[in-house]
């Protein structure tokens, strides 16, 4: 598929595939599925999937180890021009951290309408009261995202 001249749409998916395969890492770990990808200039700077019952720490989001690992990779505070794929629609912590890292772009999987962020519940990521609002584009390889939370979840009953 062919957006603006462009093949966006296939490198969404593309991305988005390698975002699943960390979030079935995760799921394989006993965390729930999330995992995410950063992208700046056609290259995979970082991923990472959720580990918050391994570190035991409730920020270790799948979002928030990828901004860490993207801003030591690039010895950067900010990181303009990249682009986020994540499987599940992020948090309020992890949208302020993205907005907060001046993320370009964010490709969610599936949304989340009991936590979601980043249009669902609240809009921290595109909200223009702040000093960075990110662009989004919601529904990239949705049902293979969401059969993996769904899985998880059925096997936890």
């Amino acid at each position: 598929m062919v957006i603006d001249g462009n093949t966006r749409a296939g490198d969404d998916e593309r991305y988005m595939l390698e975002a699943v395969k960390e979030a079935a890492r995760a799921a394989e770990e006993g965390e729930v599925p999330v995992g995410a990808v950063i992208v700046k200039d056609g290259q995979i700077i970082a991923r990472a999937h959720n580990r918050i019952e391994a570190s035991r720490r409730s920020s270790a989001h799948a979002e928030m180890l990828a901004l860490e690992a993207a801003e030591e990779k690039l010895g950067a505070k900010w990181l303009t021009g990249a682009t986020m794929y994540v499987t599940l629609e992020p948090c309020s912590m992890c949208a302020g951290a993205m907005v907060l890292a001046r993320i370009a772009r964010l490709v969610i999987g599936t949304d989340d309408p009991k936590t979601g962020a980043c249009g669902s519940l609240y809009n921290i990521a595109s909200d223009e009261r702040l000093n960075h609002s990110i662009e989004i584009t919601r529904g990239v390889l949705a049902e293979e995202c969401s059969a993996l939370l769904k899985e998880f979840f059925r096997s936890r009953r």
